[in-house]
């Protein structure tokens, strides 16, 4: 069976299948992901160090406006995730928090930058999830030593992404930064949601379009799940239900992977949030990576970003041992010791 991607129609209507033609299209992505990156998963421990956000995005569980506990982990304690995730084997970790615009948030990223990668030796490859930043902000945190930047433009559409943001954010600005990032030099992160109130399959399709003519080099994306703190809230009926949620998840990942077969893409704690067997579908079908979550477990519940997010409770043992039983059952293997930065991702 033919999977053409060459036109938003072929896309849109890729996304819609389901069924033996949806197993199809995920079997077709899962070959594609074994000729160009074979079955290695590689880890990314994901530190969420601090909840504390200046940002009111309509959808997200830390924005500004909610009344979620707010907390900020000790140098010492990023530290100490740090070299947990780098004497466990993992390649690389993820610093991620919500959004700051600051000279003592700057130095502050800076300088763990620079420490991680000193007691790493300069082995751990080092991804920031920090939201909008200058240009002047963005190039100290490379000169420091981080390599790839995650900044997730969730829709390409600027009609939806104003309806998902206060007035004040600007959908200009989101995609100005992902240029910055690139001339910066990093490996650059995106990533969408799906299963949005507001959002038709057609702007799926755009939307997995414009991360492939953005030439991004890593996606993290996944279905939108809701927040009872947040003003979308109260458009919970106007989205699909969660099987369709979580079928039109995979279909895009699948979509995505023939679009662009080199990326690094992630299995996303949304998908496995959403469906028990999420993360391990995502795998199979097109993911290569996947962020185990290193944080202190008594921040977790904190790092609210959706209702009911799984992993916020065990130890990191557990979370470790799960994960390593994800990737076996999707019949990958863990990739040790390895950063993961594919060739021909740019």
């Amino acid at each position: 069976m033919e999977f053409p991607v060459d036109t938003e129609m072929d896309v849109t209507r890729l996304l819609s299948l389901r069924g033996k033609e949806a197993a199809a299209l995920r079997e077709a992505a899962h070959q594609t992901k074994i000729r160009h990156l074979g079955d290695k998963v590689y880890l990314r421990g994901l530190i969420e160090f601090s909840n504390i956000c200046t940002k009111n995005c309509h959808y997200c569980g830390i924005r500004r406006d909610s009344a979620v506990p707010r907390y900020s982990m000790r140098p010492d304690e990023v530290l100490q995730a740090a070299d947990f995730a780098y004497k466990q084997g993992f390649g690389s970790i993820v610093l991620q928090s919500g959004e700051r615009r600051s000279e003592a948030f700057t130095s502050l990223i800076e300088q763990l930058v620079k420490e991680i990668m000193h007691r790493s030796h300069g082995e751990l490859g080092i991804t920031l999830s920090l939201g909008e930043q200058s240009m002047e902000t963005y190039a100290r945190w490379k000169a420091a030593g981080a390599l790839r930047y995650l900044l997730r433009i969730e829709t390409s559409s600027p009609v939806l992404y104003a309806r998902l943001h206060p007035a004040d954010h600007r959908f200009e600005e989101r995609a100005d930064c992902l240029r910055r990032l690139r001339e910066t030099g990093y490996l650059v992160g995106s990533g969408i949601m799906t299963g949005l109130p507001f959002q038709s399959t057609g702007q799926v399709a755009r939307d997995l379009l414009f991360l492939r003519d953005m030439h991004v080099d890593m996606v993290g994306m996944g279905p939108y799940l809701e927040h009872e703190q947040t003003p979308l809230w109260a458009f919970r009926h106007q989205i699909p239900s969660r099987e369709e949620r979580y079928e039109t998840g995979l279909n895009a990942l699948a979509v995505l992977r023939l679009l662009m077969p080199h990326i690094n893409m992630a299995a996303t704690t949304a998908m496995g949030t959403l469906h028990p067997d999420g993360r391990k579908e995502a795998l199979y079908t097109a993911a290569n990576v996947i962020m185990p979550n290193i944080t202190p477990v008594v921040h977790r519940k904190d790092y609210s970003l959706y209702d009911n997010k799984i992993c916020i409770s065990e130890p990191l043992q557990d979370t470790l041992e799960n994960i390593t039983r994800t990737i076996e059952a999707a019949g990958c293997t863990v990739a040790l010791g390895e950063q993961g930065n594919p060739r021909g991702t740019r």
